[in-house]
């Protein structure tokens, strides 16, 4: 069965929906705007934010800045936005491990998702891939044949306990039969260079935070978990077309501001998203990493939240995921 997160379904008629400018509070922006990252530098999350920091800067009149909060798989960071006041200088981009951390922490969250946090854009969605170290596994099939033969020997890395990116690594083992341990670090980076060194047998990522690696021969790409081949990777196959099942996983990106924001604050910040999104060295830069831009309203933004908290809810439990 195809594992599908239904973004397009989600998003019918955004781009009609999506609103120009719309008249904000009087005054804001007048100071700079801090945009937090909950996940470590030169991650899929932080990539995105700095391509998208210099347009915002530019377009909001003030400076944007982007600041790294990483731990609890996201939680740190989303806690610090969520009780910050509500007036559009702390916002944050939220990866899509963000909608995990409910069900894998609990009570223990530490900041209420639902109404802690309000949408503010719908702003990317990034197809992942598999990952080896360079002289390891040179085809999906061969990864899979490794860990057969050898059980319980190898690992995966991961940003995070209970991310998409761990998840997808636990899907694609489960659905081939075969086992690895899973290792946590906070944020992609820490946990790419590791497996460039071949202390993992393999890493799900996206091609943004692997690129440079990718290009040095550091690491090699098995395979994409997209419904058909990438543009930017035309010789790599699908998850489907390596092992004959069908898997589909995207991660992406929401921005949210602490509950209480006043709308007008909400629309401007929707609105420069929107236009920083449309900008010709934004979509350049994001095609060369097979990130797709997305234009979105604020409750377009909060409803795809919420549904794939929904959606990852009993795939988490089935996960055995635990709290870093």
């Amino acid at each position: 069965m195809t594992i599908r997160l239904g973004r397009r379904a989600v998003l019918a008629g955004a781009a009609a929906l999506a609103a120009g400018p719309v008249a904000a509070q009087a005054g804001y922006p007048d100071r700079p705007i801090r945009l937090v990252v909950p996940a470590g530098a030169g991650g899929p999350t932080d990539v995105v934010a700095r391509i998208l920091q210099p347009h915002l800067s530019q377009i909001l009149g003030q400076p944007v800045v982007v600041e790294n909060r990483a731990g609890a798989s996201g939680n740190i960071g989303a806690a610090m936005v969520a009780g910050s006041a509500p007036d559009g200088y702390t916002i944050l981009m939220a990866p899509s491990t963000n909608a995990l951390t409910p069900a894998l922490y609990g009570k223990a969250l530490g900041y209420d998702v639902v109404n802690g946090v309000t949408g503010v854009a719908y702003v990317a969605s990034v197809p992942l891939i598999v990952v080896a170290p360079a002289d390891g596994p040179k085809t999906l099939p061969e990864l899979i044949a490794l860990l057969k033969k050898e059980p319980g020997k190898h690992s995966y890395a991961s940003s995070g306990n209970g991310g998409i990116i761990h998840l997808a690594g636990f899907l694609l083992m489960e659905k081939a039969g075969v086992d690895a341990l899973h290792v946590p670090y906070r944020g992609s980076a820490p946990g790419m260079i590791d497996t460039v060194a071949g202390r993992h047998a393999f890493q799900v990522d996206t091609l943004g935070s692997s690129k440079g690696f990718l290009d040095g021969g550091k690491l090699r790409v098995l395979a994409v978990m997209a419904d058909k081949r990438l543009r930017q990777l035309p010789d790599v196959p699908t998850v489907q077309e390596a092992l004959g099942f069908p898997m589909a996983i995207d991660t992406w990106y929401v921005v949210q501001a602490p509950a209480g924001t006043p709308r007008p604050v909400i629309d401007k910040l929707n609105a420069a998203f929107n236009e920083a999104l449309r900008h010709p060295d934004v979509t350049k830069r994001m095609a060369e990493l097979a990130i797709e831009p997305i234009q979105s309203t604020p409750e377009q933004a909060k409803k795809y939240f919420d549904d794939q908290m929904a959606f990852w809810e009993p795939i988490i439990k089935k996960s055995g995921a635990k709290p870093e």
